[in-house]
């Protein structure tokens, strides 16, 4: 216990260092009047790049005074010039969406000043790019928004729900009927995102896993928006897409083994407690970065660069607050606690194998501090809740989930921001299946407001 402790102390030290100015200030002063040309270079996901990059680019040139602003395609898929005239010279930013793997090799090779990811760094890639620094450190890894990796179907297809063990047999050629889940006859046609996507290696880990092989009839796809219309066209269909391009195909609701079903709906994704929740991520450069393309991450944290990501159909990080389902399951105590609290979009996880704060959580304390600091919140006061995963005794899973709020109210203590006492709930309402490597997801701390 004193280790963990100690590692308590070593997070809140850190944290110290975090400033609210850093993680919130948009670019609103112009750029100089003889700025002109390329001002820097996103290679990555398409997920990222299809939509939300331009999207983003676009609000953060005319923020800075540019105008007539346009997206010009580059001669080839997925690659388009976001570009702004500021008096009479013209400045632009290029967008190359090829798949998370590209981005890493395009910082690599000197090609990209920003990597799109939908998925985290791979061992690999951080080895490759050590000599930029810490590729998983607060200065290179940059959390943009949290994506649902939606599973869709035909919208007339009578499922609704399917566990990730069912899916991942369908995907892998096990099951290959809809009547063997519950639906109607028909041979299913599985539908998948090519090698190159983040999206497809999000799915992988999540679903197929080390032990299973996607069927080698599955059709693949370069584009999300592709994959999706063309399971909207074929009943007997399935897919996997990001959340911004289930477009006229249905979402069904996902489960992990006897966890609760859970649709990719704004509050499970926010919370990352939907089986297939993932957060998008831009990488750069430990330091050394091009001025305008720091000032560009900056805006994207900001409270207006979140409003983009919420508006292109992603999931904002700005705290939001969600009245409770009125037949909610939980422990008597914590149905009692939150009775008459909202829960926030908001769950604080923690740096695998460590007690601290993971780069999110960082962020999201200054967000909660923003949120907090409202004058319509002057008179509210935040519940910290803990959870954790299964453990040898129910009382040490209790202590550590209680510990994890702690680690949370120290945080928001160093900015002035009270809490009522923390509350830890062990292993109870569990998201994720303790038996899976997902059961880290299991260790988290819910934010309510009272």
């Amino acid at each position: 216990m004193s280790v963990f402790l100690s590692r308590i102390k070593q997070t809140l030290t850190l944290l110290l260092g975090v400033t609210l100015a850093a993680a919130t200030s948009a670019a609103q002063t112009s750029f100089p009047p003889d700025t002109s040309g390329l001002l820097f270079t996103l290679h990555g996901s398409n997920t990222v790049g299809a939509k939300l990059a331009p999207n983003l680019i676009n609000d953060y040139l005319k923020a800075r005074g540019g105008h007539n602003l346009e997206t010009i395609p580059l001669g080839k898929e997925n690659e388009v010039r976001v570009q702004a005239s500021l008096g009479v010279n013209k400045i632009y930013v290029d967008i190359l969406a090829h798949g998370s793997s590209t981005g890493f090799k395009g910082l690599e090779r000197g090609q990209a000043d920003i990597a799109m990811a939908s998925r985290p760094i791979k061992d690999k890639e951080h080895a490759a790019l050590s000599r930029f620094g810490d590729m998983r450190g607060q200065g290179a890894e940059h959390v943009i928004a949290i994506d649902g990796l939606a599973i869709i179907v035909h919208p007339q297809n009578p499922i609704n729900k399917l566990t990730l063990q069912q899916i991942a047999a369908i995907f892998s050629g096990k099951i290959t009927n809809w009547s063997e889940v519950g639906g109607q006859k028909g041979r299913i046609k599985v539908l998948a995102r090519d090698n190159q996507s983040g999206t497809w290696d999000t799915f992988k880990s999540l679903v197929l896993g080390k032990n299973r092989t996607l069927i080698a009839n599955a059709q693949r796809f370069e584009s999300n928006d592709q994959l999706s219309d063309r399971i909207s066209a074929n009943p007997n269909s399935i897919g996997f897409v990001g959340l911004a391009s289930i477009r006229k195909a249905k979402a069904i609701a996902v489960s992990d083994n006897n966890t609760h079903p859970q649709a990719p709906e704004h509050l499970t994704i926010a919370t990352e407690d939907y089986p297939l929740s993932r957060r998008l991520f831009l990488y750069t450069a430990a330091y050394g970065l091009k001025p305008a393309a720091q000032e560009f991450l900056q805006f994207v944290q900001s409270e207006q660069g979140q409003d983009q990501v919420n508006a292109t159909g992603f999931v904002a990080q700005t705290p939001i607050g969600v009245k409770p389902e009125a037949n909610r399951e939980g422990p008597s105590e914590y149905l009692k606690l939150t009775e008459n609290a909202e829960r926030l979009s908001i769950n604080f996880r923690f740096s695998e194998g460590s007690a601290s704060l993971d780069n999110k959580a960082k962020q999201d304390i200054q967000r909660l501090v923003r949120f907090m600091q409202k004058p319509e919140n002057n008179h509210k006061r935040l519940l910290l809740i803990g959870f954790g995963d299964e453990k040898v005794s129910e009382g040490r899973s209790v202590v550590l989930s209680k510990l994890r709020a702690v680690t949370v109210r120290s945080a928001l203590r160093d900015h002035q921001i009270n809490t009522a006492p923390v509350q830890g709930f062990g292993a109870y309402l569990p998201v994720a299946s303790n038996n899976s490597s997902a059961k880290i997801k299991n260790r988290r701390v819910e934010i309510w407001i009272i």
